[in-house]
């Protein structure tokens, strides 16, 4: 028997995200989620998917990520889908930088993970976790395949004259200095089923992608190729984000620091973690900021307008980088599911052929969707994500090409 399910792993600062998926259908056979790790108040929230049965919880201190995987498997195990199964083919871990030797899904070896791991200085936040993920990992079942499917690597196509900031190069050079992109596991995906939906190969459209979560970033995408995209050394460039400023002039670093005599770190904090939409309005709940303007809340308003203003620059701009485009897709979280917001993007870009159907763009669903009128040149599309998907579909790729 050939084995053919992929347990997908996210391992964050604190928590661990999973997945279990078998390749021969694309079913999720279990999901869930370990959170707050190193705390008194961890909790793992497991749902087997197949088989019956129906969600757990666990409750009580997880110490360490060793600890919680040591947890998932236990819970997995109790489902009949362990790690030691022999229908586990390969895990698959998200790790967010990969820099500019990682571009492709890559088998990990202590070579991979060094090189990882020399990329925390760009990756703080993330890179340290999903090391300790893999590591995990690989204890629990050292004889399994391990693959580090990256969120730059989609963006790693990039011309330089999109990737390159404008300053010495040398400088620029020693340190690493460059626009990434992240988000790219959801680009990628996204771009792929959009060029499904208007019925033609990825080669042969061009898209304005829009992942819009918590997290947000645009991507020009000519044929399946990144061309550019709004997040850069960090993934604090680019759109209004729920806690993230996104762009902004450098010299606000400078100038906090001489007038209030903010440190590194504080502004850093206050950059990424008390800017953007909750800065503006105390709320990055897209759907709580909603209801404030229905109450005729100002703040909640401006925050809105600002969030849309930065949208539409965006999409002018990838508009103009691309030359021509096919369709604007909506992703991530506020990007399926707020149709005021995809409303909002778009209004007044008629000229551009962009439109949308006020009935088409209110009604919901789970599946990808045209929301455009008929008569409209340019399409605009919600196409739901699915990273875990692909991040399973290309381990398992790798694997079975070997």
């Amino acid at each position: 028997m050939t084995p053919t399910r992929v347990l997908v792993l996210n391992s964050g600062s604190s928590s661990v995200k999973y997945q279990l998926i078998d390749m021969a259908d694309r079913s999720r056979l279990a999901v869930g989620l370990a959170e707050r790790i190193g705390e008194e108040t961890s909790a793992l929230h497991h749902e087997p998917l197949a088989g019956g049965g129906g969600k757990r919880e666990r409750h009580g201190r997880l110490a360490d990520h060793d600890a919680a995987l040591e947890a998932v498997a236990e819970e997995l195990a109790a489902d009949g889908m362990g790690l030691d199964s022999p229908e586990l083919a390969v895990i698959g871990h998200r790790v967010v930088h990969g820099g500019l030797k990682l571009t492709v899904p890559t088998l990990v070896d202590d070579a991979v993970l060094k090189e990882i791991e020399r990329l925390i200085p760009v990756a703080p936040l993330h890179n340290p976790a999903n090391v300790t993920g893999i590591r995990t990992a690989q204890r629990l079942r050292p004889d399994l395949p391990q693959v580090a499917v990256f969120d730059t690597a989609f963006h790693s196509a990039m011309p330089e004259h999109a990737a390159r900031y404008a300053i010495d190069v040398e400088t620029a050079d020693a340190h690493r200095v460059r626009r990434y992109g992240f988000h790219g596991t959801s680009h990628a995906y996204v771009s792929r089923k959009a060029a499904e939906l208007l019925g033609k190969d990825p080669s042969e459209v061009n898209l304005i992608v829009l992942h819009l979560g918590n997290g947000a970033s645009a991507s020009a995408v000519r044929g399946g190729r990144c061309e550019d995209t709004s997040m850069g050394l960090t993934p604090l460039e680019g759109l209004v984000m729920g806690t993230r400023s996104g762009d902004i002039d450098p010299a606000v670093v400078f100038h906090l620091g001489r007038v209030a005599g903010m440190s590194m770190d504080e502004v850093d904090e206050l950059l990424n973690k008390r800017s953007g939409l909750l800065g503006l309005c105390g709320d990055n709940d897209m759907r709580q900021i909603r209801r404030r303007m229905a109450e005729g809340d100002a703040a909640a308003r401006l925050a809105f307008d600002i969030y849309i203003h930065r949208l539409k620059k965006y999409i002018g701009a990838y508009y103009a980088v691309l030359g021509t485009v096919d369709a604007v897709v909506f992703t991530a979280g506020v990007g399926e599911n707020s149709a005021p917001v995809r409303e909002a993007a778009v209004a007044g870009l008629a000229e551009l052929g962009l439109a949308v159907d006020g009935e088409l763009n209110a009604a919901g669903g789970k599946e990808a969707r045209l929301i455009s009128p008929s008569y409209a040149r340019v399409k605009v599309a919600v196409v739901p994500t699915d990273e875990e998907l692909e991040i399973a579909e290309q381990s398992y790729a790798l694997v079975a090409s070997r």
